[in-house]
């Protein structure tokens, strides 16, 4: 009798149940509305702030008074490109630019070489004075530029090395090398000792396994280390201003100090000059950017 009554109490449940509407549940990762909004708001807020910086740069650029920073308004009414003409046809700008190629690049080729082969030393092989050497790397980084501005100089002079694109290339490499063999120090210790094995069993030299096998497989971690080498001589203005004395070997960074004298701030030169300064680091970023992130995030996972 029990049992008779029940049947329509359990379908009648059975019916409610189906009748409730269905919870809809996020997947797993997955963001609310409302928070995937406010995290795209302040992404979007973070790159103004970056980018702010340069827009009104350029924006200042195009003024063609010396004075129009202080009213950066009236600018939309009269903006020209003539200050960038002026710069590229009235000043030492594409001698100063050439000089900065040439430091730039034999300063990131060298220092690279040097960091490479490093790192690769520390990741892979112990010898005597390792921990010290390690260590003094770390060391290095930790006196600040006006420090070593006269030891340098006064090697630099010793060797007869000042006024000289090679004593400057020394100069920035020995503080770009440093940070640059550490970093490429974690990359090789994730590349697995096995493939130096196998190059020794195929009849490599230590050398050989070193340039034909790992270096192919750490192109992330030297596109890093490239351009942090790069950015490092191209935009470094104490080093290059005390050690070069003659103005035909300018670079650019020391000839954009010209535009200011003991009277005078041309800031429209000093702003055009600037943004061409910024092309060149935007190529190479656009060139190494896919690499970027694996190279600085790959010696994370492993000490």
């Amino acid at each position: 009798m029990s049992t008779t009554t029940d049947i329509p109490t359990k379908a009648a449940t059975a019916v409610a149940a189906t009748a409730r509407p269905a919870v809809r549940v996020r997947p797993r990762g997955q963001s609310s509305p409302a928070a995937a909004a406010l995290s795209h708001g302040i992404l979007i807020l973070a790159a103004l702030v970056a980018v702010f910086p340069v827009l009104y740069l350029f924006f200042i650029a195009l003024g063609p008074d010396k004075t129009d920073y202080l009213h950066p308004g009236d600018i939309l009414g009269k903006a020209t490109f003539a200050n960038f003409g002026k710069v590229l046809g009235q000043t030492d700008f594409l001698s100063w630019f050439g000089n900065s190629l040439i430091v730039a690049g034999g300063t990131t080729v060298f220092g690279v070489l040097i960091a490479a082969t490093t790192g690769y030393a520390v990741s892979r092989m112990r010898f005597p004075g390792l921990r010290p050497l390690m260590w003094s790397l770390l060391i290095t980084q930790m006196f600040p530029i006006a420090v070593l501005i006269v030891p340098m100089y006064y090697t630099l002079a010793n060797l007869g090395l000042l006024d000289t694109y090679s004593g400057l290339i020394l100069v920035y490499a020995s503080t770009a090398v440093p940070y640059c063999a550490w970093l490429l120090k974690g990359y090789f210790d994730t590349i697995p000792v096995e493939i130096d094995e196998a190059g020794r069993v195929d009849g490599l030299t230590p050398f050989g396994t070193f340039w034909r096998l790992i270096l192919p497989l750490a192109r992330p971690g030297l596109a890093v280390a490239a351009f942090y080498t790069f950015l490092t001589a191209w935009a470094e203005v104490p080093f290059a201003s005390t050690f070069m004395l003659s103005s035909d070997k300018y670079t650019l960074a020391v000839g954009l100090t010209t535009f200011v004298s003991q009277y005078e701030s041309q800031w429209n030169l000093m702003a055009a000059t600037s943004v061409l300064i910024a092309i060149p680091v935007s190529a190479v970023f656009y060139l190494v950017q896919k690499h970027l992130v694996t190279g600085l995030t790959a010696g994370a996972a492993k000490s």
